[in-house]
């Protein structure tokens, strides 16, 4: 399952840390910056998760919490700082579907996360992304169009996934390479050039020419 996952949360170390770690993991992720109206944005989103902090600047994590369940029945993990045997019952009361504290144990998270989205959405079949005719399969990392198929490595399954997930944008080479590696200085640039090549490759032995586009000192487009 392609899934949206939103994350509510104001510390902006763990709120990238929290991107990053999803991304990785084959989701797709939107945060929140601005904490006005944070139920009216998740109204807007839709997403099919949300992980939400307790203490945030305008509204606490408890009261978004009982506003979006007056609309909406997506899972809700608290991940939060707190851990009284209190703040855990008023979050279960108030209609969260998991309470995990910090500093969280990223395989717990991940475990609860695909959980909870097993749970709530058990027919899915959304586990591909389709754009201009290619389609990128999610859980194979595979690409297929013209009814061909093409097996992509773990980076050029990223790459992939990050390129779908902006398609009609410029990607940027900074941004994928902190995508890629989390902005790792010892990695050549030359690497993503190299993943990009192999992936034309592949895209051109099932008959696809251009899908990937390069735009000059901005970086990549579909």
């Amino acid at each position: 399952m392609n899934a949206e996952i939103l994350i509510i949360e104001d510390d902006p170390v763990i709120r990238k840390e929290l991107q990053i770690l999803l991304e990785g993991n084959g989701y797709h992720v939107f945060v929140i910056e601005d904490f006005t109206g944070v139920a009216g944005q998740v109204k807007k989103l839709q997403p099919h998760l949300i992980l939400l902090d307790i203490r945030l600047p305008e509204e606490n994590g408890f009261t978004i919490c009982s506003e979006i369940r007056a609309f909406s029945k997506v899972p809700i993990v608290f991940v939060t700082s707190l851990d009284s045997d209190m703040d855990e019952l008023n979050s279960i009361m108030l209609g969260g579907d998991a309470f995990i504290t910090k500093p969280y144990h990223t395989a717990i998270l991940l475990a609860k996360i695909d959980s909870l989205l097993k749970r709530a959405y058990p027919g899915s079949k959304n586990n591909r992304m389709t754009y201009n005719g290619v389609s990128l399969h999610i859980e194979s990392g595979k690409l297929e169009a013209n009814g061909q198929e093409t097996e992509l490595t773990k980076n050029e399954w990223k790459i992939m996934y990050y390129l779908f997930s902006h398609a009609g944008e410029i990607c940027s080479r900074a941004d994928l390479i902190e995508y890629l590696w989390d902005n790792r200085l010892y990695i050549d640039d030359n690497a993503l050039s190299v993943n990009i090549g192999r992936i034309r490759e592949k895209l051109s032995a099932i008959g696809v020419k251009d899908f990937i586009k390069t735009k000059h000192r901005q970086g990549y487009t579909l």
